[in-house]
């Protein structure tokens, strides 16, 4: 049996063959999950804006597929191509600041990169890498774990684990950070989700639901609406793409959670994490949308930090 054969999607892109780059399948008999492991040869994804560890190519079940990649293109060095709930930082990077240009800063899941002559962080773009870390990758038969262990002459050092666990009804990702070094370690974290759920365009077909009453202080552009504690899509989306930040929520981690419903298929997933929400924010084009939900991450020398987050995937 192909745990991967294909679910027909709408045909709102044409994605390019990935075969070629490593990855690795895990299944619990009710669920499958493609993922892409971090290799600085050959890996799927090689830029710097990203976290390499958990980038999720699929994931299927009961019938339906809640990811995939987005795009009609794919060059590992460019900072968005990728798919999956992959983690990144809108924070420039430990150590940024106090760097000249040619010197480096870190950016955790991703290593040492090097500074370039410029006023502020290009967050779209690809540094050069001065030092990649060492990375390790340990599987089962429903988790892998990723461990990212680095050092540097700066002050900052750490070690750094992510497991993607699959359960009966999704998965988790699990995470520890333990600050190695001699400075502290704060910064921010995000997960830029990329749901293509049933390959559904994004558009009137899904309602996007919080525990708390929302509002914006940016244009929707009549694109979409808030209603109570609900994102709405006014018109499905062709060629089009929206990014707002997301207020209304409260300092507790019931506040982090989200609910993303697909009305045409049927599909549904559920997302809490167990630290308060930092910022909230959404961005959708026509082929993926990611509610993008931000942490705050401080770990002191010595210390260690955990926290989770729950993907839970239903039929309605």
């Amino acid at each position: 049996m192909n745990l991967f054969a294909s679910v027909l999607p709408e045909n709102v892109i044409d994605p390019p063959d990935l075969s070629a780059y490593p990855s690795i399948e895990i299944s619990n008999g009710a669920l499958s999950m493609l993922l892409y492991p971090p290799d600085s040869e050959k890996g799927l994804y090689r830029a710097t804006r990203f976290d390499w560890s958990g980038v999720i190519g699929s994931v299927k079940y009961k019938g339906h597929e809640y990811f995939g990649y987005w795009k009609e293109s794919h060059d590992p060095a460019f900072h968005e191509d990728l798919s999956g709930p992959v983690e990144g930082f809108i924070e420039p990077g430990l150590g940024y600041a106090e760097a000249v240009p040619g010197e480096g800063f870190v950016r955790l899941g991703v290593g040492v990169l090097e500074k370039a002559d410029e006023e502020a962080y290009n967050w779209c773009g690809t540094y050069p890498i001065l030092d990649h870390g060492k990375w390790e990758v340990e599987r089962g038969s429903d988790f892998v774990s990723f461990t990212h262990r680095l050092e540097t002459d700066f002050g900052y050092a750490y070690v750094y684990r992510k497991t993607v666990r699959l359960t009966s009804d999704g998965f988790r990702l699990e995470h520890s950070l333990r600050n190695c070094g001699d400075k502290p370690i704060e910064t921010d974290q995000f997960n830029h989700n990329f749901f293509r759920i049933d390959g559904t365009r994004s558009g009137k077909a899904f309602v996007i639901a919080f525990p708390y009453h929302l509002s914006t202080p940016d244009s929707m552009k009549g694109l979409m609406e808030i209603s109570d504690n609900e994102l709405h899509f006014l018109e499905d989306f062709h060629g089009k793409s929206l990014f707002i930040n997301l207020e209304g929520f409260g300092e507790s981690p019931d506040d982090h959670s989200f609910v993303v419903r697909n009305r045409k298929s049927g599909a549904s997933v559920r997302v809490s994490v167990d630290k308060p929400l930092y910022r909230m924010a959404f961005w959708a084009c026509e082929s993926t949308l990611s509610p993008e939900n931000f942490i705050w991450i401080s770990v002191q020398p010595g210390e260690e930090e955990t926290w989770t987050a729950v993907y839970t995937l239903f039929e309605e």
